[in-house]
């Protein structure tokens, strides 16, 4: 097992963040606002993701969306997030965490609507084959041979 190119450990906080989205325009934009800090790859892990994330004042955490094989779970460790699922709002706080079982069709959204920075782990797995639907736009994304897809929700690439 190779892992001379990996480190041992880090300080999560100096792994530069990502400040864009995958996602197509109109979406990415949308996004403005959300930082991820892709700490899984520093290691190579290849089975699961895990993302320190930093949401500014007025940003989200993604499109409302629903997986359909891959788990996801947050853990808050600063601010004041609204977590939006299709039962309603949930005010969130440090120490406070959510999973999100793929499959149920359950649409999930972490907005910050606070005058704070909101800072959260995030962890989802890779599950080869997984599809995302978003109830609220226009979009599909289907992820294959590692990448993710953006479709329209007739089919159409973006």
């Amino acid at each position: 097992m190779n892992t001379r190119n990996f480190p041992i450990a880090i300080e999560a906080t100096e792994v530069i963040s990502r400040k864009t989205s995958i996602y197509p325009e109109p979406f990415a934009s949308r996004m403005q606002g959300r930082e991820k800090s892709v700490l899984g790859d520093v290691f190579g892990l290849t089975n699961f993701g895990v993302n320190l994330t930093r949401l500014l004042p007025g940003s989200g955490s993604a499109l409302r969306h629903a997986h359909t094989r891959q788990d996801e779970f947050i853990y808050i460790l600063q601010g004041n997030p609204v977590l939006i699922t299709d039962a309603g709002e949930t005010n969130l706080s440090p120490g406070m965490c959510a999973g999100f079982k793929a499959g149920t069709g359950n649409a999930t959204q972490l907005l910050n609507r606070t005058e704070a920075e909101v800072v959260y782990l995030e962890v989802g797995d890779r599950s080869e084959g997984d599809s995302v639907v978003y109830p609220d736009d226009d979009l599909h994304a289907v992820f294959n041979e590692g990448r993710w897809t953006f479709l329209h929700k007739d089919g159409s690439p973006y």
